[in-house]
């Protein structure tokens, strides 16, 4: 029998790879003949390329930039070959990357994601998937565009910094100096979120708090960046503010639509780099997971995604979560079966600590009935 392993990541415990890793080995120990196909998940945010430098042929590209509260880091990307590179901002201006007690989007940048497209330019990668799900930033991508050559006066007409406070203090904005290789670039923008820039759905009322905001922070940033996304709509003339998805990643989405790249469905774009649908036809049973389900799962989420490809072949699609919000009847549009992992009652604590040990016994019995 032949078992395709395709989760997403357990958020704040276990990377997709890991996950994929547990499942296999619960299988085995049921019945060591098993045949797997592994090809951990992502939808855009934390994981992205993890997973796909687990499925596909790369270079990892390591370079200095900027971190997201502003000091000087080291990350990485993936060349896949000369023309195409997979950049992850989660690895570089990610939440994970921001000590709980800093993190507050005033001090936050996403400049070191400009510097991380800049890397990649100056290798000749013209074909650029970026995946922006996962930041510590509301900065509205104010600081990827100055990495990239916007910029931004105050009233007194000097530049302002590169933080998420610093969008209150713009007063013009500059785009003549971007630099002209994006425009012979083609990006692709991994996300899975279709929020508006500003407004009661956008980045900061949704997102921000999150983030570190507190409510007065979250007002301030809503009324900042409309003002500071009027100026840029006014630059380059198009009207951004409300298109679905320029609110993810704290506006990162809004700023990258702003130079000419399209927002995709995350799990799409890496179901595609990975071949999954291929995996998918392969496979006898489809297994998926993440950390917590919802109806959201089946809008745009990497298990989400595997289930729709399942379903097209026929094939029956199991979902095991960390933990399962909402009606079963509604995931059950989708996955053949869902299964919680957490055996009773368990503080948030408990269910981090034991992330392994909870999945690796409920595949376990998923296994059991499956295989005997």
């Amino acid at each position: 029998m032949r078992i395709l392993f395709a989760p997403d990541s357990f958020k704040g415990s276990l990377s997709s790879k890991r996950v994929s890793e547990i499942m296999w080995r619960a299988f085995q120990e049921v019945d060591a003949q098993v045949e797997a196909i592994v090809k951990p998940m992502a939808d855009g945010g934390e994981g992205t390329l993890e997973a796909l430098a687990k499925a596909t042929e790369h270079e990892k590209v390591t370079f200095d930039c900027t971190g997201p509260l502003g000091e000087k880091s080291k990350s990485w990307y993936l060349a896949l070959d000369a023309t195409r590179a997979v950049i992850e901002g989660a690895n570089i201006a990610g939440l994970p990357l921001v000590p709980p007690g800093k993190r507050n989007p005033d001090h936050t940048t996403t400049y070191g994601i400009g510097e991380a497209i800049q890397h990649a330019l100056d290798r000749g990668h013209r074909d650029l998937m970026i995946a922006i799900g996962g930041s510590s930033t509301n900065d509205g991508g104010l600081g990827m565009l100055q990495a990239l050559g916007m910029k931004t006066l105050d009233n007194n007409g000097q530049q302002v910094g590169k933080f998420g406070i610093d969008v209150a203090n713009i007063e013009r904005i500059d785009l003549s100096s971007i630099d002209p290789r994006l425009a012979e670039t083609t990006i692709r923008i991994a996300s899975d979120v279709d929020n508006p820039l500003t407004g009661p759905r956008g980045a900061s009322h949704i997102y921000a708090h999150q983030k570190g905001a507190t409510k007065e922070q979250i007002v301030s940033y809503d009324q900042s960046l409309h003002t500071y996304g009027k100026l840029i709509e006014e630059a380059i003339g198009q009207s951004l503010i409300d298109y679905p998805g320029s609110g993810a990643a704290g506006g990162l989405g809004f700023a990258f639509l702003a130079i000419g790249a399209k927002l995709e469905s995350g799990a799409k774009l890496v179901a595609e780099a990975i071949q999954l649908r291929e995996a998918v036809q392969n496979a006898d049973y489809v297994i998926t997971g993440e950390g917590q389900s919802d109806e959201q799962t089946l809008y745009g989420k990497a298990p989400g995604h595997v289930a729709e490809l399942a379903q097209q072949y026929g094939k029956p699609a199991l979902l095991l979560s960390g933990g399962i919000d909402g009606e079963f009847e509604q995931l059950n549009q989708l996955f053949t079966s869902c299964f919680s992992i957490v055996p009773g009652p368990k503080s948030l604590e408990e269910c981090l600590e034991n992330a392994e040990d909870y999945l690796f016994q409920a595949t376990k019995q998923v296994a059991r009935l499956i295989l005997n």
